[in-house]
């Protein structure tokens, strides 16, 4: 019986003087594990704006302008006393997360300590805060600092009505621990906000969780109806009446 005969292995390779073969070495498998690591989320694609978005947007550039106008002498005295006061520049930028996303600079008139940050870096303000000047407590209760984000509204970065824009800071590290967070960044920030006539400013985990979903309540209802009612009670805020319209949370943020 005739069988098809066996192939031989091949000879190993040589080269030069070294007879023996040349072998390459398997690399070691490294024992170490990586830790499985969640991506980090991203912000949500800027949607195109509403009718409702399209038509806010048109008033508020011209109701931007006369109060910018209309405050403008106001706006001069308190930089002027601010710069009299405390050392350091009587307005000041920050960088803000808006919509998309997007990082843009506000304008504010100074409240606290020259450079108060620079040791704790950034942070939520607290009642009390001992980084508040003494009439910087006075144009935080009046907001009268608020005052210089109407630029913002004229430059496009703002609105008259909508979330409050947050630091990227701090803006990273909600976007980790809550979900969802960045659907408040599907419309534009605003000075004055149905969540923040309704509640006070972040202090902890439960009030963030407590503002977005007030935003969450005005970006789904978004309307000339719901506009109206945030500015009437941004009015009577001001005038201190805020228990005459005030819907608290279902879980305050201080339990």
């Amino acid at each position: 019986m005739n069988t098809a005969p066996m192939s031989k292995a091949p000879a190993p390779r040589t080269t030069g003087g070294n007879t023996g073969p040349v072998t390459t070495p398997r690399p070691a498998l490294s024992r170490r594990h990586t830790a499985f690591q969640r991506p980090a989320p991203v912000p949500l694609p800027p949607s195109p704006p509403r009718v409702a978005e399209r038509i806010k947007t048109a008033l508020d550039y011209p109701l931007a302008a006369a109060l910018l106008v209309a405050f403008a002498p106001v706006i001069a005295l308190t930089m002027l006393a601010v710069r009299l006061t405390s050392r350091g520049p009587a307005v000041y930028s920050q960088a803000r997360v808006g919509r998309g996303g997007r990082v843009f600079t506000i304008y504010k008139i100074r409240t606290m300590f020259h450079e108060c940050e620079s040791l704790t870096g950034p942070r939520w303000a607290i009642p009390g805060d001992p980084r508040v000047t003494p009439l910087g407590r006075v144009l935080r209760v009046l907001h009268l600092d608020e005052l210089p984000q109407l630029w913002n509204v004229l430059r496009g970065d703002m609105a008259m009505i909508g979330p409050r824009p947050e630091r990227p800071e701090i803006c990273k590290q909600l976007r980790l621990t809550l979900p969802g967070y960045d659907f408040r960044h599907m419309v534009k920030p605003g000075i004055t906000g149905f969540a923040q006539v309704h509640l006070p400013p972040d202090s902890n985990l439960q009030s963030v969780r407590n503002k977005v979903a007030y935003d969450r309540h005005y970006i789904s209802r978004m309307g000339p109806g719901m506009d109206v009612y945030v500015y009437a009670c941004t009015a009577l805020k001001v005038l201190g009446l805020r228990r005459l319209y005030q819907r608290k949370p279902l879980k305050p943020a201080d339990e």
